[in-house]
């Protein structure tokens, strides 16, 4: 091997050792601010979709509500600390965790194995599952996935969450589309231009309660998946154990509970 040989292998040796650090550093959990460091600071950063009634919802006037954004307030003071909110995507959400904008995300988090590879979730809030909201006179029609997964039926999706997940793994043959805003996507199934959106049962009734007369949930005599909704949060013992103690009391209470209810109105 001649000397240009082995200086162009010793930085490829390198050149290949960098990356492997990168990617290994890539795959660390999140491991932001801990509880003492939240307390430090006195806030806790919450980060909310904005987009998925009755967990959480911006208004036009950029104000947000929804049973969350109750529950973030609620931490806060348990904490004794107060609460910021901290505006995520569901495509960002991984991301945003990974690089330290917020502390704990609510809002409707399903718990999924590839986000509990890097962080943390509290105990279930509630149990969940997939269901399709159409109009009003479709709801005889779509009842089973086989239903569905035809090339003529129109289903429309939000991105980056388990919705497109779902869709992705389950409708190949349906023409599927993908709408940026899920706060206007049932108006996409309303006004014609898609036949159905499958999405958790409680968005599902929240949506129908809301454009009552126009949007109905198919009926099906089962979600078609189970999913466990929870908090998700930086990885540190501390923070999760107070969050779980916290949120036990309050599913125990009924606040939780009453809060949903209110926000589903």
């Amino acid at each position: 091997m001649t000397t240009t040989q082995k200086v162009r292998a010793v930085t490829m040796r390198k050149f290949v050792g960098a990356m492997y650090v990168l990617a290994a550093l890539a795959a660390v959990p999140a491991q932001a601010r801990p509880l003492a460091a939240i307390k430090q600071d006195g806030t806790l950063r919450v980060g909310l979709t904005g987009d998925y009634a009755p967990y959480s919802l911006r208004l036009p006037d950029g104000s947000i509500k929804g049973a969350d954004v109750v529950m973030a307030g609620e931490l806060a003071r348990a904490l004794g600390v107060k609460v910021e909110i901290v505006p995520t995507t569901w495509k960002t959400l991984k991301d945003d965790l990974l690089a330290d904008r917020y502390d704990v995300a609510m809002g409707g988090v399903s718990v999924t194995p590839d986000r509990a590879s890097v962080a943390d979730f509290s105990v279930p809030v509630l149990t969940d599952g997939k269901r399709p909201i159409v109009r009003c006179a479709d709801k005889g029609r779509f009842v089973t996935i086989k239903d569905i997964d035809k090339p003529e039926v129109r289903v429309v999706v939000n991105p980056g969450g388990t919705n497109q997940r779902f869709a992705d793994a389950n409708f190949p043959h349906a023409s599927v589309r993908v709408f940026p805003d899920n706060r206007a996507i049932f108006k996409e199934v309303a006004e014609g231009r898609a036949d159905l959106m499958v999405t958790d049962g409680a968005e599902v009734d929240y949506q129908s309660r809301l454009n009552a007369g126009v949007l109905c949930p198919a009926a099906v005599p089962d979600t078609f998946d189970k999913a466990d909704k929870a908090y998700w949060m930086t990885r540190d013992p501390a923070l999760k154990a107070a969050v779980d103690e916290w949120l036990t009391r309050t599913l125990k209470s009924g606040a939780y509970q009453k809060a949903l209810a209110k926000a589903a109105e």
